[in-house]
């Protein structure tokens, strides 16, 4: 690395730990000033809204526009893996689920699905890496690695206009559960909870940005911020940072019950997959 890289890099390295910290004194202000109304609390069924209807016109055009959104470029890309034989066993997934386009329609809004051999949820990431390895007999999969965003886009995409019906399997509920007192936990050097800003004060602004319900709808997502695609995990990963507290890791217990009861909140809401978010 010669000089002018290192200066860069040392400069990023200061420009985000500043973006951190005037979010993180933007969260505890807003925060503040809110508190003799902070009374946590789930917002009704009625009252559920995507992240979409809190966007601009802007990022709305963007995401409903096929040929502006850039999500749409990891769809392409997972639709060319989707067909491409790999492992020792020389298989491709549409080998054994043929045509996506009515074998995975409805598949993504089911999950995180509860798993009977290991006694747990996965999420679809976590899907994919098993069947993988499993089944194609091939290396399992990074999270967060282009090719995982593209085959987790290109199925999910394929439930675009279908309500979530993720949680409903009773042998999910515990883990719902989990993933609600998480949510409403207080954690870091904030002192927040997920229900702080998502269900106390969302539709306000935090550093410029609309605070949303927190509805998975649209997951994997391109998000303008990261210039690029995007799983859920990724962004309770960015939360948790945000309120000063140590990150769960990728595919953890507790990411993944977070994912299922966010998703079981947004129940009855179309998937928008890939949704375009600031």
């Amino acid at each position: 690395m010669d000089r002018r890289q290192r200066l860069f890099v040392h400069r990023i390295g200061i420009d985000h730990g500043r973006m951190i910290s005037w979010r993180a004194i933007a969260a505890a202000t807003l925060l503040a000033a809110a508190a003799p109304v902070l009374l946590a609390g789930e917002i009704p069924p009625d009252a559920r809204r995507s992240g979409y209807a809190f966007m601009g016109a802007d990022t709305r055009a963007m995401q409903d526009d096929d040929t502006s959104n850039p999500g749409m470029l990891f769809v392409l890309d997972g639709e060319a893996l989707w067909a491409k034989k790999i492992g020792s066993a020389d298989k491709a997934c549409a080998d054994c689920h043929g045509d996506a386009q009515s074998s995975m329609k409805g598949v993504a809004a089911r999950y995180p699905a509860f798993d009977k051999a290991l006694g747990r949820p996965v999420t679809l990431d976590q899907r994919i890496i098993l069947c993988r390895a499993n089944h194609q007999q091939a290396t399992p999969l990074p999270y967060e690695s282009r090719d995982l965003l593209a085959l987790s886009a290109f199925i999910a995409h394929q439930s675009r206009g279908t309500p979530i019906t993720a949680g409903d399997d009773p042998q999910a509920k515990p883990f719902v559960e989990q993933g609600r007192v998480l949510y409403m936990q207080r954690a870091g050097q904030l002192n927040l909870a997920c229900t702080n800003c998502h269900d106390d004060n969302f539709d306000k602004r935090l550093a410029g940005a609309p605070i949303t319900q927190a509805q998975p709808t649209g997951y994997p997502l391109y998000r303008l911020e990261w210039q690029t695609l995007g799983s859920l995990e990724r962004r309770l990963r960015s939360c948790m940072s945000g309120v000063r507290a140590q990150a769960y890791d990728y595919g953890s217990p507790e990411l993944v019950a977070l994912e299922l009861y966010l998703m079981s909140r947004a129940h009855g809401l179309p998937m928008e997959t890939p949704a375009v978010r600031p």
